[in-house]
């Protein structure tokens, strides 16, 4: 099966569940530090927006016009119910059709790892062309070089990450100056998370 097809179909099953136990993860200090640095009333991109709790919501709530995106549309029924506030759209992040400089921030939690590595620079490259030059970028990704097919929450799940040196180099390469890196451990996961800004 296509992994992404695989990864949509398997979070369709699990919406609920899933939803309920991410409530262990705590993420208002790196959510802050990203909201820091926007404009007031700024556009943000929540790539991979899942149920659209806490991070829509979070963002919604301090005043920003957020457009969430996901593959599976068991999570984006939860988000719409959610955050009736923001926009919620069904679309594949590597193939991403919003216009040049249509944000002033995007922000993606838990999503890019389910995307094989070998797309992640075309990722990354897409944020720099949607978000306005000096735009903010806060990703979560792998904190070490692994990709899986394996059972998660009663269903096939898929995970591909590179280690973070390598997807630092990514992230730079597709036109970003790195503000800070770091491997944070949240909920009893440990992941590579990177805040950076577009450059002009």
């Amino acid at each position: 099966m296509d992994k992404g097809k695989l990864v949509s179909q398997g979070y369709d099953k699990i919406a609920e569940r899933y939803h309920s136990e991410r409530s262990q993860f705590e993420h208002t200090k790196e959510l802050e530090e990203f909201m820091d640095l926007l404009p007031k009333k700024a556009k943000i991109l929540d790539a991979g927006c899942g149920a659209g709790v806490p991070i829509a919501q979070t963002l919604a709530s301090n005043g920003f016009s957020v457009t969430g995106i996901d593959i599976s549309a068991g999570m984006l029924k939860l988000a719409r119910a959610h955050v009736p506030q923001a926009k919620f759209l069904k679309k594949d992040m590597t193939k991403l059709d919003f216009a040049d400089n249509s944000f002033n921030g995007v922000v993606s939690f838990y999503a890019i790892i389910h995307i094989p590595r070998e797309r992640h620079s075309k990722i990354f490259q897409g944020f720099h062309r949607l978000l306005k030059p000096s735009g903010v970028m806060l990703i979560c990704l792998g904190a070490d070089e692994w990709e899986a097919e394996e059972e998660y929450k009663g269903v096939q799940m898929f995970w591909s990450q590179h280690a973070p040196e390598k997807a630092l180099q990514l992230v730079k390469d597709a036109g970003f100056n790195i503000i800070w890196d770091r491997v944070l451990t949240r909920g009893g996961e440990t992941h590579y998370w990177v805040l950076a800004r577009n450059m002009e």
